[in-house]
């Protein structure tokens, strides 16, 4: 059977897309772990887990990534868009235009 490449196309434009769709979903994966917020002991724990699950202390919530590293949280008592920036064991969450939020990571060994 020849090779027919109008047949061809459709396919590829949809492998393409789905490609694109597949490194977007990837986000960040080195926000995955434990972040102690800076500035107290008792300082509230945030979790990231892989599937997209964020835990605020108790408050269960889900995350997203967008453009330019922004970062979405949405909880049931509100939504916050970050932008976000991490180096090394630092993470740092500013909303547009208002407060600065930094954390350092909890390694398992921190406990």
């Amino acid at each position: 059977m020849p090779f027919n490449s109008s047949q061809s196309r459709p396919r590829l434009r949809i492998i393409a897309i789905a490609l694109v769709f597949a490194i977007a979903g990837c986000g960040n994966s080195t926000i995955v772990g434990k972040w102690r917020l800076m500035g107290g002991s008792n300082a509230i724990l945030w979790e990231f887990s892989a599937n997209g699950v964020v835990l605020v202390g108790d408050v269960r919530g889900r995350y997203k990534f967008g453009h330019e590293d922004r970062i979405k949280i949405e909880t049931r008592f509100a939504t916050a868009v970050y932008q976000m920036k991490i180096s090394g064991d630092r993470m740092t969450l500013q909303e547009l235009g208002g407060s600065k939020l930094e954390f350092t990571r909890i390694k398992e060994t921190d406990r």
